[in-house]
């Protein structure tokens, strides 16, 4: 379940003074306050899937590392935690700040859809134009229900869906040479 504030123009400073809990999520997009509850324990098993699968071709590669629910700092009113996300050696020596955080976009991001029509709009419409903005190049949106990926991929300055893999199916992308994952692999019971 997602929440909004309206009419409140929502900052990194103002988030940081919000108190720490575990269970919820805070992001800012275009300066509005988006407040998630913790997904879905079947949300964080195809999230730890992705995340494990990218994370053990990165190991293998050495071209990069994959990152889960990393904070993602845009500006000051742009401030994401998206589920996974994938960043190469080269990009990660740009956009990593001293903290450790993610100053800029890496190449791949990933969002498992949470159910709930708010839920859907912030990640295929909010997300995918933050995103696009931000200079991301490649966006997946996993819907666990529907079991199927939609692969963004950027083209002509935006971020444009080039494919929605199945079941049946395996994914794989020209960010990561060599990767391939069977996507039932990801929506294994």
């Amino acid at each position: 379940m997602t929440q909004t504030t309206t009419g409140i123009r929502w900052t990194r400073r103002d988030v940081e003074a919000l108190p720490d809990n575990e269970w919820i999520r805070y992001e800012i997009i275009d300066g509005a306050l988006l407040v998630t509850r913790s997904p879905h324990h079947k949300h964080q098993q195809v999230a730890g899937r992705i995340f494990a699968t990218l994370d053990s071709w990165s190991l293998e590669s050495g071209l990069g590392i994959a990152s889960i629910m990393p904070g993602l700092i845009f500006s000051d009113s742009d401030n994401v935690s998206p589920d996974v996300v994938w960043v190469s050696q080269e990009r990660l020596a740009q956009i990593e700040d001293e903290s450790g955080h993610l100053q800029g976009a890496p190449e791949l991001v990933v969002e498992v859809l949470s159910p709930g029509k708010a839920n859907e709009d912030r990640d295929r419409l909010a997300k995918l134009k933050l995103y696009s903005t931000q200079g991301v190049q490649e966006y997946w949106i996993v819907d666990r229900i529907a079991q199927r990926i939609e692969v963004y991929r950027r083209e002509n300055s935006q971020l444009i869906l080039v494919a929605t893999v199945l079941m049946g199916d395996r994914i794989t992308s020209p960010l990561l040479p060599g990767f391939a994952c069977e996507v039932a692999r990801l929506f294994a019971s």
